[in-house]
């Protein structure tokens, strides 16, 4: 009799542990954590000017002293594709706590060179202040933790106008004269 309890024990701590993981597994995923692996930052205009995906980046953002810039923040997936952000229904019945949605969070930059802040749920609003160089982290906050962190540190690069070419860049600012090619 000894050894048919303690076989149901084992059935039961076994069928225990296994309900608790799966309970576990929802749980995570009603709490709307992301699980990112990089990010896009986007222009105003839908151009990408800056792209950090499993640790490899590409982009830059460069910009005048005066010159404000707005930027959307796209998740991507382990794939690559953007991470669709799920719209929650007003008449749902909400059985667990939502006070611990994401938001972004921005640390490190030097405020005297850049303003970084966050605007709205997805974007950021950059503002050059002066000539020189500063980076941000940039974190997918869920709560009291970061569901995201950006491995490498973005980078900003604030110039004088009077340093632009319009041989190499021409923003709008810079050009005001046009430029003919000839033979």
């Amino acid at each position: 009799m000894f050894v048919i309890n303690f076989r149901s024990f084992i059935v039961m701590f076994i069928v225990a542990l296994t309900g608790s993981a799966c309970s576990n597994f929802l749980t995570s995923e009603e709490e709307g954590h992301t699980d990112a692996e990089g990010f896009i930052l986007e222009d105003e205009n839908g151009n990408e000017i800056y792209r950090e995906f499993e640790g490899a980046t590409t982009g830059s953002i460069s910009l005048i002293i005066g010159q404000e810039l707005e930027v959307l923040v796209h998740f991507l997936d382990h794939d690559g594709n953007e991470i669709e952000h799920e719209e929650e229904d007003d008449d749902h019945d909400h059985d667990h706590d939502h006070d611990e949605e994401s938001e972004l969070k921005i640390t490190g930059n030097d405020a005297t060179i850049a303003t970084v802040e966050i605007e709205g749920d997805e974007g950021l609003h950059i503002n050059a202040i002066s000539a020189g160089s500063t980076s941000f982290t940039l974190q997918l906050m869920h709560g009291d933790h970061a569901d995201y962190t950006s491995t490498n540190s973005i980078p900003i690069t604030v110039t004088d106008s009077t340093m632009f070419s319009c041989t190499t860049v021409c923003l709008k600012s810079c050009c005001s004269s046009t430029i003919y090619a000839s033979r």
